[in-house]
């Protein structure tokens, strides 16, 4: 790990952009979601909004992210959990299904609006600098929303992936793995700061790569 202030910065403008509106966009859908199915309570509690500073964590948001972008160490952040109150869906056991799957759906979402985004907003760009800058930019936010996207399928809570996981397991099975999501969160985090992320690294550049192929034989 090493520190350069002169690289930082505009490593962090190019960074932390991407990666904060893929998370805020991530915690909208989930309350979004969750909206439909009859639960308000993200909207009374003001998170049924992409303003940043109603998802943000401190730690999770804002000092790992940009301590991890500074020095090149493995990205990992979260954002505050949008509140959901089952009891007030029409279904809980489907409908919090949804409510989970919405966020890892939106990144994927916003992986493909990004990849179209940039095959199609390049051409248009003359000067080499500035394509390049442009080409980074939507890089790094394809990447960035596909990682997302990923790891909170990870099937333990509190990620989504339990809660998606949920839908289809006993309740007994369940319970046990939200008695212990504490401690599961604790491993994944000495996981991926211990260097887990290698283990994503390959396939979100597969995907990344592939999306990006796609988008360019569609529009070529």
């Amino acid at each position: 790990m090493s520190f350069d202030i002169a690289t930082a910065i505009p490593k962090l403008a190019m960074f932390f952009p991407a990666f904060l509106f893929a998370l805020c966009f991530h915690e909208y859908a989930h309350g979004w979601m969750a909206k439909k199915f009859g639960d308000d309570t993200a909207e009374h509690m003001g998170r049924l909004t992409m303003n940043p500073i109603a998802h943000a964590d401190l730690i999770g948001t804002i000092v790992l992210p940009i301590f991890a972008i500074v020095t090149g160490a493995p990205l990992f952040g979260w954002a505050k959990p949008v509140p959901v109150n089952p009891r007030n869906l029409k279904n809980p056991r489907t409908d919090m299904f949804w409510v989970a799957f919405a966020g890892p759906l939106s990144n994927v979402l916003l992986a493909v609006v990004g990849a179209v985004i940039m095959v199609v907003g390049v051409s248009y760009i003359k000067d080499p600098t500035t394509q390049q800058t442009f080409m980074r930019f939507f890089d790094i936010f394809i990447f960035f929303n596909i990682l997302l996207a990923i790891f909170n399928m990870i099937p333990l809570h509190p990620l989504d992936g339990g809660k998606v996981l949920q839908r289809f397991i006993p309740e007994s099975w369940n319970r046990a793995l939200e008695d212990n999501q504490g401690t599961l969160q604790i491993v994944l985090l000495v996981f991926f700061i211990g260097g887990g992320f290698k283990y994503l690294a390959a396939p979100i550049q597969y995907m990344q790569s592939s999306l990006i192929r796609g988008v360019i034989n569609l529009f070529s």
